[in-house]
């Protein structure tokens, strides 16, 4: 059933279970965000296709909810929170408010099955184990989950250097798998990524 979601176009792609801290200062999404804590909402997140983050935008339409886990006043006056992706969505329609603020009737898409990590596979959760203490403090609020197919593939989609297009394909993807074949052949031909 579609529901209707703020969207937060932004120059990154966000994952289902991937931290996302932002510094707020526009009224639009300090309005939007109000709304959110008070009606315990997430909010939409959709990789700038087209335009920028401070000014008219358009958004590839397949996006990820985020749902804030925790948020202060920063020592820059600005507001500071952390968000953690939920669900992937499609956009159906989107309007824009006279704030600039995006809203769109949008679709679930379908969740993955928690699946095991494929013996190929260890190899990458392997690095991912490695880089896990390296990432930054933004991540301690994630849960480890290195034998799940689809949280391995999220948390390197997000990590590993990718062009922005790269990783919103991945995100795109609704098989774990895929995703983790598409990583690997990427990690061995670098240059093609």
């Amino acid at each position: 059933m579609p529901e209707n979601l703020a969207l937060f176009p932004l120059n990154t792609v966000l994952f289902p279970g991937g931290p996302l801290p932002l510094r707020l200062f526009e009224t639009r999404y300090l309005d939007m965000l109000s709304r959110c804590l008070k009606n315990d909402q997430g909010f939409g997140v959709c990789l700038i296709e087209q335009g920028s983050e401070t000014g008219p935008a358009r958004s590839y339409t397949v996006g990820t909810l985020a749902r804030v886990r925790d948020w202060s006043n920063g020592p820059d006056g600005l507001l500071h929170i952390l968000a953690i992706g939920e669900r992937r969505f499609r956009v159906l329609r989107m309007r824009t408010q006279h704030d600039g603020l995006h809203l769109a009737k949008v679709e679930w898409l379908p969740e993955e099955a928690r699946m095991p990590l494929p013996e190929p596979a260890k190899v990458l959760a392997e690095l991912l184990r490695q880089q896990w203490a390296r990432l930054p403090a933004h991540y301690a609020a994630i849960a480890p989950a290195f034998e799940d197919a689809g949280w391995v593939s999220y948390r390197l989609a997000e990590i590993l250097p990718l062009p922005l297009m790269r990783r919103q394909h991945l995100l795109e993807l609704d098989n774990a798998q895929l995703r983790l074949d598409l990583i690997a052949t990427l990690l061995q031909k670098p240059d093609d990524a």
